[in-house]
């Protein structure tokens, strides 16, 4: 679509004429989207928690919004990418925005641009923003998009800042290590403001810059720190200790590394947003995100996870192993083709018993036979001839033929990419 919609077109209509309407999909930088913000007097009284990382980001911004939804407040979060719906990313006190709402700020943001060209995620960016000024929020949490430094949302001067880990993803963007990838993430730090790292290791380029900008900067392992049994946990912070936690809703092992990030930013922010101990215990049993490690009831076992770059398929990895005993394991993986799929399976190693290789759509898209040769290759099959290994066309295609070959005894995980697992999800929706 090139023609400019109107408030009577439809929200798929308005996101494909932003994706026709600039010259790359990714433009990194703050001028354009920062002179469009200023035309639209996007600042609002809310207090502003931006969280940055390679991964952890969406499950610590569920849980930021969990909690002080639970203490009474006003919430507006923005996260990227959605698994099924756009209306995914911008949600109000808990609930999506409505297709309506998000086309009125499209709108207005159109007619502000004039001859500014924007990408899909600066508009978007701006339309949550404007929706979270309008509604007036107490909060409001946002993700990252893609590093930090010359992402839309670094428009933002944030209350607190919160970078959740750094590994190497998107290189052809961060930079080829920790280091070069660390200093960009730094970007969302502020002079003066509470900015925590949960990542135990940080990079040093992460630490200079935290110095060099006077952020208040807040370790794991310094300034803040977790332990727990089988039972529940605890968090100490510099000031405050939580005690008779039970373990958050969402699974998987690195979660009390986002949920304690979740609770240092509480800390820092309780002189302007005072959080009860009872509010933290409901917030961290009713936050919820999609396909990160998402397991389904029933039998057999489904797992859906997003897990798409070496640290995140490392995490699941580990997950998986936390798990009771399957005589086999599935796994439907579709991947892109501009992340590091060699390392990913090497992360997985031999959990996998039967392997379903999906082609993705787009430009992109990594082929589900590119992928199959990677494991012929990294794990010949042993005497029992495992692993198997098959291609398909689709992530469907593939997941119909990991039900037909498992028993009710068995589990299949779905990972790869954030379009593998929300195009099972959707097929699953509609049983």
């Amino acid at each position: 679509m090139t023609a400019v919609p109107t408030e009577q077109h439809s929200l798929d209509e308005w996101l494909a004429y932003l994706e026709s309407i600039h010259s790359t999909s990714i433009d990194m930088g703050l001028d354009r989207v920062s002179e469009v913000a200023k035309r639209l007097e996007i600042n609002t009284s809310s207090i502003k928690i931006i969280v940055g990382g390679t991964n952890g980001k969406g499950s610590t911004c569920a849980m930021l919004e969990s909690i002080y939804l639970a203490a009474g407040y006003s919430v507006g979060m923005y996260t990227s990418p959605h698994l099924i719906h756009f209306n995914e990313r911008i949600r109000l006190d808990g609930s999506i925005v409505q297709d309506a709402a998000i086309i009125a700020q499209l709108a207005h943001i159109e007619k502000a641009r004039g001859e500014i060209s924007l990408t899909y995620f600066e508009y978007t960016t701006l339309a949550a923003l404007l929706l979270f000024k309008q509604h007036n929020v107490d909060v409001a949490v946002l993700e990252v998009g893609l590093g930090g430094r010359l992402d839309a949302v670094n428009i933002i001067d944030a209350d607190c800042s919160i970078v959740t880990s750094v590994n190497v993803d998107h290189t052809q963007w961060l930079g080829n290590t920790r280091e070069e990838i660390g200093f960009e993430k730094a970007h969302i730090f502020r002079a003066g403001k509470p900015a925590i790292c949960s990542d135990p290791e940080p990079p040093q380029s992460l630490l200079d810059y935290a110095s060099n900008t006077g952020a208040d900067l807040w370790l794991f392992g310094k300034d803040f720190n977790y332990s727990g049994d089988k039972q529940q946990w605890a968090f100490a912070g510099r000031t405050q200790r939580r005690n008779a936690l039970a373990y958050p809703a969402l699974r998987g092992g690195n979660q009390l590394l986002n949920a304690s990030a979740a609770l240092a930013a509480i800390e820092s922010l309780r002189d302007r947003l005072a959080v009860p101990i009872q509010a933290i215990r409901e917030g961290l049993l009713q936050a919820s995100l999609p396909g990160r490690f998402q397991i389904l009831p029933g039998q057999p076992t489904v797992i859906l996870d997003v897990a798409h770059n070496p640290h995140a398929a490392a995490v699941l990895a580990h997950n998986l192993d936390g798990m009771a005993y399957f005589p086999y394991t599935h796994g439907v993986i579709g991947m892109l083709n501009d992340k590091d799929c060699d390392e990913v399976l090497k992360n997985m190693g031999r959990r996998i018993d039967h392997w379903y290789c999906a082609s993705l759509p787009g430009d992109r898209a990594r082929s589900g036979q590119e992928i199959a040769n990677k494991i012929t290759a990294l794990f010949p099959a042993d005497q029992d001839g495992l692993p198997t290994v098959t291609v398909y066309d689709t992530p469907v295609s593939a997941y119909e033929a990991a039900q037909e070959k498992m028993t009710d005894n068995d589990r299949v995980v779905v990972f790869g990419s954030f379009v593998t697992v929300a195009t099972v999800m959707q097929k699953l929706n509609k049983r």
